[in-house]
């Protein structure tokens, strides 16, 4: 007999031998519309041995990898600031132990802990955010710490020219005005990666994907579907483009497994995963 272990499929290494770190981040208190994110890592733990670990895309396996899969965090459900406290905390560790950083959400606004980590460690840090919704309220209902204002925050703390979106296809008029000015917004698909990723070679770079960024005709297991959204191949070909940069940490957030009980958004958000995964493994 040996010991239970509730991991992501071929995660199982250990912390100190491993250089890339998963935890899940669920939390979904200021969720704007359906919730239920706060199952998603969970639920990707254990679909995942619905799929396979090798990729056929890439001709790579993850039982070839060392990846240490750490579990959940438990937060403070209600108390955004505590969750975002105990985000930063861990990605502030998992950095400074030279590993890299991807964290399973939640929803959307569990990526500021983590940038506020990562732009800790990385003063000149640049954001690449795949995503249906723009994110740049100044606040949601009168709270600031919302889903719907994540990346107006991550703003604040890296000022103009370093936030580069794509897929954006919803946000209220002044989200759009105000980014006009301040951040690189591509609306509807990937259109001007290459020149977004050939500008950020060599630069420190967080990649935050929101799953909504896929049509939910693929996806609809998640909170705000927004219809227009790209596919599942066009998503991990851009993700691919995304190899060819310095990516000192990550997350995936906005599956919502119970908002579509087929498992299909589950088993999509797994396989999506291990191309991650794998794109952006480094050897010891």
């Amino acid at each position: 007999m040996e010991k239970n272990i509730f991991t992501f499929i071929g995660c199982d290494a250990e912390y100190d031998e491993s250089k890339t770190v998963i935890f899940g981040a669920p939390f979904d208190s200021t969720t704007s519309y359906r919730p239920g994110t706060r199952f998603a890592s969970s639920a990707m733990r254990n679909e995942s041995f619905g799929i396979e670990t090798y990729s056929p895309y890439q001709d790579k396996d993850l039982l070839d990898t060392k990846i240490f899969d750490g579990g959940d965090l438990e937060l403070c459900f209600g108390n955004p600031e505590s969750a975002l406290s105990d985000i930063y905390d861990l990605t502030k560790k998992i950095l400074s132990d030279g590993k890299l950083p991807l964290m399973i959400g939640g929803e959307h606004l569990v990526t500021l802990g983590a940038v506020r980590a990562a732009a800790e460690k990385y003063p000149e840090l640049n954001i690449i955010h795949f995503d249906a919704h723009a994110d740049l309220r100044d606040d949601y209902l009168g709270q600031k710490l919302s889903h719907a204002c994540v990346m107006r925050r991550c703003h604040e703390i890296l000022g103009d020219g370093r936030i580069f979106q794509f897929g954006i296809r919803s946000g209220d008029r002044e989200e759009f005005y105000w980014g006009k000015n301040h951040v690189y917004t591509n609306r509807f698909n990937f259109d001007g990666l290459d020149e977004v990723v050939q500008s950020l070679k060599g630069k420190p770079v967080y990649f935050t994907l929101d799953l909504d960024v896929l049509d939910p005709s693929c996806f609809p297991g998640t909170g705000t579907p927004e219809a227009g959204g790209v596919s599942f191949n066009e998503l991990i070909g851009a993700v691919k483009k995304l190899t060819a940069l310095n990516v000192v940490g990550l997350d995936v957030n906005e599956l919502s497994p119970m908002l579509d009980q087929s498992g299909a958004s589950t088993a999509l958000a797994c396989k999506l995963l291990r191309e991650i995964l794998l794109y952006f493994y480094k050897e010891n």
